[in-house]
């Protein structure tokens, strides 16, 4: 490498660690669960997995894995449009559609890829784009790809979207989309899709919602915001992930209009020039959607779990950011207190994880608790007197 420049990462790495912004990945030796094994061979309490409804680990999915497998082979080697398209993945495509009440769907490797091909593929430079300030990376990155004109707006700020729409059509933009999560991955807020869907129509725009953390749980029936929001068939385009309540393994998909996704198949790069999901994945995916298609049971399970685990923290005097998600975030501030919170944390026997920036905004760090369906009433009750045994060892 050259010398000038390994000193230059060097001195970033060295600041990073300054700073008390580095990031050390723990290493576990067990299946993902409720209770998991780390390294040193202690056995804790996880609380900060996407698993939201405890699924990662159910024997009947590993079961259709293990079926696919033998099935259908390990990989396929190829992309989509040459060799890589099984029966099963039409099968599932079909199976999310109906699950969502979409008119059609397309499977990436990733959400991540899903909402990297979008948004070049589908606008121009006479198009705008019209952006949630607290957005999930991947939706920022895939608009840096597009030509459109990008807008931003205020965090579920509702007259500033609208501001932003007014802009857009001043400028005399061709078509307008106005792009969301359902639910904010570090706040655990849901968006105000009912008001955004409204001032979509009432502006000729359309609406792009990224439900990672909803589609499987949020809503009676677990299709996600929309459901929840009472705006089912109003979105145009719905980005997910299977990687989180929907199994945990790895896989996205959008999912929506049908000319939509008619011409992704054609253009969308991540699609086009990315191996087909792994069968495997794909038939774990169509018994998660099985599963969630005969009862809500888990989804039931998880929002008791949550509102129980919420009470009992606000009961402790934790600052917890308000709502009914299962995102449970920590308001700490500080990334050095809030690694140190997750390290006593971790000694108590609870895996939880510090966020700092450049994952939130500097000063809002926090250990962000995600609940699961397969928590006991004593596991959060242990948990929570963890945090509150921590807080009075750190002095907060």
């Amino acid at each position: 490498m050259h010398l000038p420049f390994q000193t230059h990462l060097q001195q970033q790495l060295t600041e990073i660690r300054e700073a008390g912004l580095y990031k050390k990945e723990r290493v576990i030796s067990s299946p993902q669960n409720v209770r998991i094994q780390v390294a040193d061979g202690r056995e804790v309490l996880n609380l900060c997995a996407n698993n939201y409804l405890g699924l990662a680990d159910h024997p009947e999915v590993i079961a259709a894995a293990h079926a696919a497998l033998d099935r259908r082979g390990y990989g396929l080697a190829s992309v989509r449009f040459i060799c890589g398209t099984q029966d099963d993945h039409k099968e599932l495509e079909q199976a999310i559609s109906q699950f969502l009440g979409t008119e059609d769907t397309l499977l990436y490797s990733s959400c991540f890829d899903a909402n990297g091909g979008l948004f070049e593929t589908l606008l121009g430079p006479e198009d705008a784009v019209i952006s949630d300030a607290l957005n999930h990376a991947s939706i920022i990155d895939g608009i840096r790809l597009c030509k459109a004109t990008r807008y931003r707006y205020r965090n579920n700020d509702m007259a500033d979207l609208a501001e932003q729409i007014r802009a857009a059509t001043h400028k005399g933009s061709r078509f307008k989309l106005i792009a969301t999560d359902g639910v904010f991955s570090m706040d655990g807020s849901v968006a105000h899709l009912r008001e955004i869907c409204d001032l979509a129509e009432a502006n000729g725009a359309l609406v792009m919602v990224d439900d990672s953390h909803a589609v499987g749980f949020i809503g009676k029936t677990g299709r996600g915001t929309a459901e929840q929001s009472g705006v089912l068939g109003r979105v145009d385009i719905i980005t997910g992930t299977l990687g989180k309540a929907l199994g945990g393994a790895s896989g996205g998909y959008t999912s929506g209009r049908k000319e939509i996704i008619e011409l992704l198949r054609q253009r969308s790069r991540p699609y086009l020039f990315s191996n087909t999901l792994a069968p495997s994945i794909v038939g774990a995916s169509l018994k998660v959607l099985e599963i969630l298609s005969k009862s809500t049971a888990l989804r039931d399970r998880l929002e008791e779990n949550t509102h129980y685990f919420r009470h009992e923290m606000n009961l402790r005097g934790f600052s917890i950011l308000p709502g009914n998600h299962p995102i449970v975030p920590v308001m700490l501030g500080d990334a050095q207190l809030a690694q140190h919170f997750a390290e006593a944390m971790l000694a108590r026997g609870v895996y939880v994880v510090g966020f700092f920036y450049p994952v939130v905004p500097a000063g809002q760090a926090r250990i962000r608790m995600q609940i699961s369906a397969a928590h006991s009433r004593d596991d959060l009750l242990f948990a929570a007197e963890a945090c509150s045994a921590v807080k009075l060892e750190l002095g907060i």
